[in-house]
């Protein structure tokens, strides 16, 4: 496995990082649901499928070049 040259920009600055971070964080609060004991009102599932929702729109981030990340934009 091979880094690209800039991954210390891509990891501040690439919109599928950021994505990826959100779509783990709204999977942790979805296992922690179940600890709030009926603190909040949220049916279950609504997390896990914003996450797969998020983690779809990483998938597509990654896909579209970024202006300042690509080769292209140098």
């Amino acid at each position: 496995m091979r880094l690209v040259d800039d991954w210390r920009a891509v990891l501040r600055r690439a919109w599928s990082i950021r994505l990826a971070l959100l779509a783990a964080l709204l999977s942790g609060l979805e296992v922690l649901l179940p600890f709030l004991d009926g603190a909040i009102a949220i049916p279950h599932g609504v997390f896990a499928a914003l996450a797969g929702l998020t983690s779809a729109a990483a998938f597509y981030a990654r896909l579209v070049a970024q202006k300042g990340l690509s080769d292209a934009d140098q």
